[in-house]
């Protein structure tokens, strides 16, 4: 007798979530055959261990094929090959583009070069996760940065119209590019205690604040297109020199921080701030004033942590403490009658706006930073 088969034709290709899940995170057939035994599908659907095993090769095949158009994601919409209805559509690309933290943390610090990608194996050795899925994290970094460096306009809308990525990954891998773009260090040992999100947290609020893009932003002749939020405010960070003149006030300065300061943290730490004012407060002034300078713009988490974080993890502030501080002594500086004073070539604001447009986001970072 001739056997029988069941044939079933349908236009919708199916894809099987976990399966692509596990191929995403690097695990070859045999590997994904056992994870699936090991979760009870052989129970559940009452199937052989050579069917599973011949079912997951096939979809692996299939993803195969697949992946050819996740590069390029507007083009998995246009092709009558792999026809996939919109949610899954949507879920292949998200998962496809979705990386691990620990993954990136080592990427970021270094360039998008082949030579790099042939030594993910340290990366895969060090972080635990499979070679194959840093190596398709890699590259996804690295073909992302390629296609949207050269747009203008916001970086995190580029990436979605690119690369049809939710708002939420989108940003994440926005504040690569910008970290990337900007060649900031990120590896020295003094920084291995922080973390991917450390990192994103700050990028993400420079390119809303101290960017080309930035609402306070002196470029106001250039129109929406015009506007890029992975380049800095160059005419911003010369207004920061400015900040020089604050050490000339230091002593008022110190002296309203403390006296809106008394009640708010213990009396210890109001001592501590009475003691050690001039190495906080220097710290921060002169990280802004030096931003202008390309070498010290990419030594901005270098000098934070030496010139501030440590110095506040010395002292032993607890978070929320440093954030009180930090929020006083920013309305202590806004304060003081100087800063009405206008930077130079400047007659639409004062140096009152540029302190606070720099405090604003200095002092996130600082306690982003600061691992109490």
């Amino acid at each position: 007798m001739l056997p029988e088969v069941d044939i079933f034709v349908g236009n919708y290709t199916l894809i099987d979530k976990e399966v692509f899940e596990l191929w995403v995170q690097g695990y070859p057939v045999g590997e994904t055959v056992t994870v699936l035994q090991q979760r009870g599908e052989l129970e559940t659907w009452g199937a052989t261990l050579e069917l599973l095993t011949s079912d997951t090769a096939d979809h692996y095949r299939t993803f195969g094929m697949l992946e050819k158009l996740l590069l390029t994601p507007t083009k998995l919409a246009e092709e009558w090959t792999f026809q996939l209805e919109p949610a899954v559509q949507k879920m292949v690309i998200e998962k496809y583009y979705e990386f691990d933290d620990i993954v990136i943390r080592e990427i970021i610090g270094k360039k998008l070069s082949g030579r790099t990608r042939k030594d993910l194996d340290d990366v895969a050795e060090k972080t635990g996760v499979l070679l194959r899925s840093c190596r398709r994290q890699f590259d996804n970094v690295k073909r992302i940065f390629k296609q949207v460096d050269e747009m203008t306009g916001s970086v995190v809308a580029n990436i979605q119209s690119t690369f049809l990525l939710s708002v939420a990954l989108a940003k994440k891998y926005a504040a690569i590019v910008f970290i990337i773009n900007n060649r900031f260090e990120t590896s020295k040992r003094k920084l291995n205690y922080l973390t991917f999100e450390d990192f994103s947290v700050c990028a993400s609020l420079m390119m809303s604040t101290w960017t080309t893009a930035s609402p306070q932003s002196s470029g106001t002749s250039l129109g929406p297109e015009g506007r890029d939020d992975t380049e800095f405010d160059r005419d911003f960070l010369i207004e920061l020199r400015d900040f020089k003149l604050l050490l000339d006030r230091e002593k008022e300065h110190r002296n309203v921080t403390l006296s809106h300061l008394r009640g708010k943290i213990p009396d210890r730490m109001c001592s501590e701030v009475e003691n050690n004012f001039k190495v906080y407060s220097r710290g921060v002034i002169n990280i802004g004033c030096s931003l202008n300078n390309s070498r010290d713009l990419r030594d901005f988490f270098v000098d934070t942590v030496e010139k501030v974080v440590d110095p506040c993890r010395q002292s032993r502030w607890k978070g929320t403490e440093l954030e009180i501080f930090l929020q006083v002594y920013t309305d202590a500086g806004s304060a003081l009658d100087i800063m009405a004073r206008k930077p130079r070539g400047k007659s639409n604001h004062s140096l009152r706006m540029t302190w606070e447009r720099y405090m604003n986001t200095m002092r996130v970072c600082i306690c982003q930073l600061y691992h109490s």
